[in-house]
């Protein structure tokens, strides 16, 4: 039985989340269909247009993303903090992006005030609207649910275009959030569908890569910043550097059947994380396999399961292998 989306989802522990979004039957409905060798590539774009879109409008930044030919993998940062900064009329402003909003909430924004007697219902629409734009089920379900109705229109069809739930998993320290950023930008590469991450289309670390060159950070990404003090709650706590180098090495490896793994030319990052590379690259390569739900160090699973009321640790012998502690 899946796990209720409350329990996925616990912002005490972590703002990071790892969603994972898969056409029905995993069917190739963004990619080149093999009986009839129709591509249906562009697609890919589609959903990262949208998803680069949203946002902007939610309390939600993209840490990193890869659109695959049958399923998409989102590493999130719910933001809650700015939500509650938001002024009534901003979140008003954000909403009415995606959604139409009431009748009161648009007259609203039109004229900045309502009658005296539509301000309790003006004041818990506007409350219900600040949670959605930090709430990870809003954002997948305003995401997907665009996709699947243009997908159904261009193919003249009805029906389902994504399985009925995407799959969360909460990243609980900088480990696991590491490892699971490298693992959803290196997917085309382990795909067999790039041979570099700068030549891997539709996903963040191609965007980070081009932005890079110019000496900038892509304004729709969330930034890295490896000197800030709030580290997990503003910006990536990396540097820009050292993870582009660190998925290239990693992909490299991944390719190189004969050595299997990366040694001296590891950036300092996973020194600091108590990781070792072989470690590393089963993290990166087999992330789903080895994780089903919340990821982390076991003192991070320890804090997560006491926040959810929980009894049993879950993935605690895989983080013990691979995490070290």
């Amino acid at each position: 039985m899946p796990t209720a989306r409350k329990q996925q989802v616990c912002l005490q522990a972590t703002p990071y989340y790892h969603c994972i979004s898969r056409c029905v039957r995993r069917a190739y409905l963004c990619g080149v269909d093999k009986a009839s060798n129709i591509s249906y590539e562009h697609r890919r774009g589609w959903i990262e247009q949208r998803l680069l879109f949203l946002a902007q409008v939610f309390c939600i930044d993209v840490c990193a993303y890869a659109v695959m030919s049958n399923h998409s993998h989102l590493v999130l940062h719910i933001n809650r903090k700015e939500a509650l900064q938001l002024t009534d009329r901003q979140v008003v402003l954000r909403w009415h992006q995606v959604c139409k909003g009431t009748e009161i909430t648009r007259q609203f924004e039109n004229n900045g005030q309502v009658e005296g007697y539509q301000e309790s219902t003006l004041k818990s629409c506007i409350d219900i609207y600040r949670k959605r734009l930090f709430d990870v089920s809003w954002f997948m379900r305003l995401l997907n649910e665009p996709i699947a109705r243009m997908a159904n229109a261009e193919d003249d069809c009805t029906g389902r275009f994504w399985e009925g739930r995407f799959t969360s998993q909460a990243l609980l320290d900088e480990a696991a959030l590491l490892a699971c950023m490298a693992y959803v930008d290196l997917n085309p590469i382990r795909a067999g569908q790039s041979k570099t991450p700068e030549s891997s289309k539709y996903t963040s670390i191609q965007q980070r890569i081009s932005a890079a060159i110019r000496g900038k950070q892509p304004q729709k990404l969330m930034t890295f910043d490896s000197s800030s003090k709030e580290q997990l709650n503003c910006c990536l706590p990396f540097s820009v550097q050292d993870y582009i180098e660190l998925v290239d090495l990693t992909g490299r490896s991944i390719r190189d059947k004969d050595s299997g793994y990366i040694d001296s030319h590891l950036p300092n990052i996973l020194s600091r994380l108590n990781i070792s590379s072989q470690n590393w690259l089963n993290l990166t390569t087999r992330f789903e396999t080895h994780f089903k739900g919340a990821v982390g160090q076991c003192s991070s699973l320890s804090h997560f399961c006491e926040l959810q009321d929980r009894i049993r640790r879950p993935n605690l012998l895989s983080s013990l292998k691979l995490f070290g502690k």
